[in-house]
């Protein structure tokens, strides 16, 4: 059998249901109407928060990455929780605006901006992270048709990455960011125009796990930052430090040390240069903030036995949840936590794959996996659902179209 991913705290069994927030999944999908569902917990989601708001340094403000879960009615729970939001498109630009999330506390990064984008986001007030000094020139003769003084900072490709992450967004070339050594020219077009100076995003990979290493890029972004600041004699407005906290979802993956992170991080504000003495400095988290708290129910649809192997059939599959198929960026398929939600906590009874309803062999949510012996009509649950799971997946595909979303 191949071992399955830690499922997150905070879940039980009620008379062998799973439940979330003391609810059965049974009675989650009654009250939705049908499966496919994906399910977010405000409970888990604001625990979260707390846990993080209580690791990091009082100065340090929480942005969420649209682009890990943009459901609307999460996006409106969201507003009162964290400082600010960050986005890639100007679709995602649309999404929070209709879930009343002020512009001013919006930032927007994302290599090829179209000019009615930027436009959208000039003349709302949200704040650019320039990817390029041709997309600056852009923006401020944008800004200038406009009659608008717009809000720009600079995405900076650092010269480092962050070690152990699952996908490197900084170091070597990239197509996201400016090359630090380019920024400087960039920043002193900005100094020079009519635009509010905004500061620097500094993001240099993602789904780390290992403390040390976000301690240590982030040390790095740190001295990058006051690296330009001090090159264009300019005092920085405000610091995106990127994120890259990642959360377990394989056999063998441990839970991020956020307390150290943030002990190590106040340690390095209380020795800052006279230049970022003044600075705004944030972290942006999507993943982290959310994926624990959100669980995908797809309802067994057949059970069936291939050359001694067992299938259990779903309604759903990898157009909803794309990264537990193993097809979002992992380079050797392993299990994601998934359990039979109908029997949650039920003791092991055989060797099955969990399989959704396309016509691919991609389409696999668990791969010869230990499960209590799996029904037509059982729900399965897939857990570490609540991020790159909807908002990342190919609904369409096939026809099949998107599953149903609830925030309880």
């Amino acid at each position: 059998m191949r071992p399955l991913g830690p499922i997150p705290d905070g879940f039980e069994a009620i008379d062998g249901d799973l439940a979330i927030d003391g609810r059965t999944a049974n009675s989650l999908v009654g009250d939705a109407g049908d499966t496919p569902l994906f399910v977010y917990s405000r409970t888990l989601i604001a625990a979260r928060i707390a846990r993080l708001r209580s690791a990091m340094p009082q100065r340090l403000a929480i942005h969420y990455a649209v682009k890990a879960n943009s459901y609307g009615a999460l996006l409106e729970f969201m507003a009162a929780k964290v400082d600010g939001f960050d986005i890639a498109s100007g679709g995602e630009l649309a999404i929070v605006a209709a879930a009343g999330v002020s512009a001013e506390k919006v930032s927007f990064a994302g290599p090829g901006k179209r000019d009615a984008e930027l436009e959208a986001a000039i003349a709302a007030g949200v704040t650019i992270n320039l990817e390029s000094l041709a997309e600056a020139h852009r923006a401020l003769a944008i800004a200038e048709r406009l009659g608008t003084a717009p809000r720009l900072a600079v995405r900076v490709n650092p010269d480092f990455d962050l070690k152990g992450s699952g996908m490197k967004m900084g170091g070597g070339a990239k197509p996201f960011g400016i090359d630090a050594e380019k920024v400087p020219e960039v920043i002193r077009t900005i100094v020079k125009s009519r635009a509010e100076w905004r500061g620097l995003h500094i993001f240099a990979g993602s789904q780390a796990l290992d403390a040390v290493a976000i301690i240590a890029t982030q040390a790095q972004t740190l001295e990058l930052a006051a690296r330009l600041a001090d090159q264009v004699g300019v005092a920085l407005p405000a610091c995106n430090l990127g994120g890259g906290f990642g959360i377990p979802y394989f056999p063998g993956d441990a839970d991020l040390d956020v307390e150290a992170i943030g002990s190590a991080l106040g340690e390095s504000f209380a020795a800052l240069p006279p230049l970022l003495e003044g600075t705004e400095f944030c972290i942006e988290l999507g993943r982290w903030l959310v994926g624990p708290a959100g669980v995908y129910l797809t309802r067994i649809v057949d059970r069936k036995e291939s050359h001694g192997e067992v299938f259990l059939v779903t309604d759903g599959g990898l157009h909803h949840q794309l990264a537990a198929s193993g097809n979002f960026g992992t380079v050797v398929r392993r299990n994601y936590p998934v359990a039979i939600a109908s029997r949650f906590g039920a003791p092991v009874a055989e060797e099955a794959s969990v399989v959704g309803c396309l016509c691919t062999p991609l389409d696999r949510l668990a791969d010869k996996a230990g499960f209590p012996r799996g029904e037509v009509g059982d729900l399965v649950a897939v857990f570490c659902a609540g991020a790159y799971g909807a908002s990342a997946s190919p609904a369409q595909f096939l026809g099949q179209g998107p599953a149903k979303e609830m925030l309880i």
